[in-house]
């Protein structure tokens, strides 16, 4: 077995167009737990993140998910799709971070490939994307902008 035989044919560089849309096949729900640990562990003292109390009687009507965990997996989600093929992060830039998210919200994610320039390798070329995450209610929660550095099926991929 080859190690591109593990990755996906259709997200080399090549592969990417300016304007396409991806729409990805999972969507996650924010469990409690990991919203929690994560913001326990980033030292986040916002009582929004973890004090059910609190926020029981909220215009949220629970406690709210942190920022960093919702964009981050928005941002896994579209890793199979977008990032799969990837030597390298490059820069993630305009964060946003547009709506509430609840625990127990399920996050989707979109992709759009935003422009595609070449790398100073020519084995790869660069793919800046704009990620976007939507709630269950088709609500938009996220937006971001990602740089990679993505293998070129020239290169790399089985002939």
């Amino acid at each position: 077995m080859k190690i591109s035989d593990l990755t996906g044919k259709d997200n080399y560089f090549e592969a990417f167009e300016v304007g396409q849309v991806i729409r990805h096949a999972r969507g996650k729900t924010i469990e409690g737990l990991e919203n929690v640990l994560i913001t326990n562990l980033v030292m986040n003292t916002a009582q929004a993140h973890f004090n059910e109390d609190s926020m029981r009687g909220s215009q949220y009507g629970g406690r709210l998910s942190y920022g960093g965990v919702n964009f981050s997996l928005v941002m896994g989600l579209a890793m199979q799709d977008t990032g799969e093929n990837a030597l390298a992060e490059l820069g993630m830039d305009n964060i946003r971070l547009l709506s509430p998210v609840v625990h127990g919200d399920t996050l989707y994610a979109y992709s759009e490939v935003l422009k595609l320039e070449e790398a100073d390798r020519e084995d790869a070329g660069v793919v800046i994307f704009r990620h976007y995450g939507v709630n269950q209610d088709d609500k938009l929660v996220f937006q971001g902008d990602r740089r990679m550095l993505i293998k070129r099926a020239s290169h790399w991929a089985d002939r």
